[in-house]
């Protein structure tokens, strides 16, 4: 059987869930007879991993209400050669991947216009955790058939409002099945025994590094100050942020070296890493390295947030959000300063109570998320939909 799948997601996070999904679909197709054609909206991963790309999101993700307002001309014109492509070309079945404000867009288009074709979401957008607009969960729930949920507390909340469910677990399980060890990564990167290496991770999006680069590089010079033998390596998340990351080093005379594209070894070679809030910090602590998350948008987003749209969530970063419980600080907005970040960090590094308290939460937070196959899983059911569709 022929068949051709569309994927759409955005920013760096969601081109590494949908490459890791590209891959499962393509060896679960072959062992199942498809002869399955993915196109895309998405970054270089998915590319790589057989994803034919419509778009290029990577560089065009944002949070915040001011902070998108630079990328709603580009991604408007994405959409609209999506759209077109998608008329001309009706997929079997489309698999929208977080990315909320485009994938509604999309997902309601096709519903519209092409109400044959099967709707998944895999990894729904955070409506579950804070929950703003109960109108777009109704859309999320209105057009799509199947939900595929990567927490508990996503599955859960989805179920409740009337969606199909089916809990696979993170795919960042998978992922780090094949993760380096500590030993291995350290060789790898060139660090002596002695040597305190603090992982700093600012930005997927370009308004990350405006909002979080000067607190974690000033955080980092404190920590400078007071570790003589600390030295910090920062992964380069996209090409086009490696300029402003240089110079930021300089400027804040830091012991730092840059990695190209290789945060998982990173992450592994770590005593410590001070992170930006998002899915790399499940993936900091599936590789049980203590970390400190931190984020910050522009100063009257956050006004209209708290004020206006009455903005409250419990916490932000998923290895919080499985468990619902303060497993890693979270230092959020007028609390992300850096004395706040550098005393925490000093505890993790100095205390080895509070450096086990943490690696006990990432254990119980591990079970709780599924076991590797998680990708298989996904792919097993989006191949199960698209059967039917085809009959």
């Amino acid at each position: 059987m022929k068949a051709r799948l569309f994927i759409s997601t955005g920013e760096v996070s969601g081109d590494l869930q949908g490459a890791l999904l590209v891959k499962a679909l393509k060896q679960q197709a072959t062992q199942q007879g498809f002869d399955l054609e993915i196109v895309a909206l998405g970054g270089d991963r998915m590319a790589a991993a057989g994803a034919q790309l419509l778009g290029n999101t990577m560089a065009i993700g944002s949070i915040g209400i001011l902070e998108s307002l630079p990328y709603v001309l580009p991604t408007l014109q994405i959409q609209r050669d999506a759209k077109q492509y998608l008329r001309q070309h009706p997929p079997d079945l489309v698999v929208l991947i977080d990315y909320l404000g485009p994938n509604l867009n999309l997902g309601n288009y096709i519903k519209r216009h092409l109400p044959q074709v099967p709707i998944i979401y895999y990894i729904a957008p955070q409506e579950w955790v804070w929950s703003l607009n109960s109108r777009n969960t109704q859309q999320i729930v209105g057009i799509i058939d199947r939900l595929l949920a990567i927490f508990p507390g996503e599955a859960q909340y989805y179920k409740q409002r009337g969606a199909t469910v089916t809990y696979v677990g993170h795919p960042l399980v998978d992922r780090l099945q094949h993760a380096p060890s500590r030993t291995q990564a350290r060789e790898t990167l060139g660090i002596p025994p002695e040597q305190t290496a603090i992982a700093l991770i600012p930005a997927s999006r370009r308004q990350e590094l405006k909002y979080l680069l000067p607190v974690i590089c000033q955080t980092a010079q404190q920590l400078q100050a007071k570790l003589p033998q600390v030295h910090f390596w920062i992964p380069l998340s996209l090409e086009t942020y490696r300029q402003s990351l240089e110079q930021a080093i300089q400027h804040y005379g830091l012991r730092a070296t840059l990695v190209v594209k290789d945060s998982q070894t990173v992450i592994a070679a770590a005593d410590l890493a001070i992170a930006k809030s998002g899915t790399v910090n499940l993936e900091i602590a599936l590789a049980n390295v203590p970390q400190i998350v931190l984020y910050r948008v522009n100063p009257l987003t956050a006004w209209i947030a708290k004020h206006l749209l009455r903005f409250s969530i419990p916490f932000m970063s998923p290895p919080n959000l499985i468990l619902m419980e303060a497993i890693v600080p979270e230092f959020l907005q007028d609390a992300a300063t850096p004395d706040n970040i550098t005393q925490a960090a000093l505890a993790l590094l100095t205390d080895p109570a509070q450096h086990q308290q943490m690696l006990s939460g990432y254990q119980r937070m591990r079970q709780a998320i599924g076991e590797p196959g998680v990708c298989d899983r996904a792919a097993q059911e989006i191949l199960s939909l698209l059967t039917v569709s085809s009959d």
